[in-house]
């Protein structure tokens, strides 16, 4: 569903002007899981609302999630080659056009929100929602934890700035996926504080396996090189707390995830599956 409407939402190759439009939609369909947009619409699932008319909205966090790795691949930042298996969006196409397609993904983002309108969805919940996507992807979200994350290169930090980093940088993006379900879907105050701290441990748990994954990863199943946090001297959960105990952490937090569902029925088990999956991803 999520990538037969981003194929329809997104400019065809061949519209001017085509370089733009061509390395969009490579990186937006170089292989990604779609989880963000999955959240949202699972989230809508759990509060036994129909999702499909939240869609636009999903692929908006997908546009935003893959501007974010365009940019995170660039020179200036982490100055990777590969993606998925492929080469990054400025390899591909050039800096210049890498840049400006993550700058047209994150605005033209804020355009399919409002294609919600009208579909039942309040005035007010719609508003609201976005203004939790723009805080999320923003100063206080992503952007503060890439500078962070790029700060505490070739540094000791504690485990307290590190949960900090990926509160920020990959957390926050999930938490506005699941948070933005329940607002669309009209989730009452109780609910959303539950959806809200399922979103956080499932973000923890996210990011550790991540790093697990750098250290100990197939390449090919990657799509990228393994021990590149480790040669760019990153802060990392393994290289902080060893692999055995970030494998547990991970497992701790899948654990708290799960239990902050209890409320929910039979609606919440692709959100229930989405964390458990997350022990044993091998991408």
């Amino acid at each position: 569903m999520v990538n037969q409407q981003l194929d329809f939402l997104l400019p065809a190759p061949e519209e001017k002007p085509q370089i733009l439009h061509q390395a969009m939609r490579y990186s937006v369909f170089a292989g990604g899981k779609r989880l963000r947009p999955v959240l949202l619409l699972a989230t809508a699932e759990a509060l036994e609302k129909a999702s499909a008319p939240f869609l636009p909205f999903a692929c908006a966090l997908e546009l935003i999630h893959t501007y974010s790795l365009i940019h995170d691949d660039l020179p200036a930042m982490d100055d990777d080659d590969l993606r998925r298996g492929l080469p990054t969006c400025h390899k591909k196409f050039g800096e210049a056009q890498a840049i400006l397609a993550g700058d047209a993904l994150l605005t033209y983002a804020f355009n399919l929100m409002i294609m919600c309108r009208g579909k039942g969805i309040s005035p007010d919940r719609l508003l609201w929602a976005i203004d939790e996507v723009a805080f999320g992807a923003g100063l206080k979200g992503m952007i503060v934890g890439q500078v962070a994350d790029m700060s505490a290169e070739n540094k000791a930090i504690s485990l307290d700035e590190l949960k900090y980093i990926h509160r920020h940088k990959t957390g926050a993006l999930f938490r506005v996926s699941v948070r933005a379900g329940g607002i669309l879907s009209g989730a009452d105050d109780d609910q959303l504080r539950h959806l809200t701290s399922y979103a956080e441990n499932m973000g923890l748990a996210f990011q550790i396996t991540d790093d697990i994954l750098d250290v100990v990863g197939d390449e090919k199943k990657l799509g990228k090189p393994v021990g590149s946090d480790e040669k760019k001297q990153k802060a990392t959960y393994p290289a902080l707390l060893g692999l055995e105990e970030s494998k547990a952490l991970a497992r701790e937090a899948v654990e708290q995830a799960i239990r902050f569902l209890d409320p929910f029925g039979p609606g919440a088990e692709p959100l229930r599956q989405v964390a458990t999956s997350l022990i044993d991803r091998e991408s």
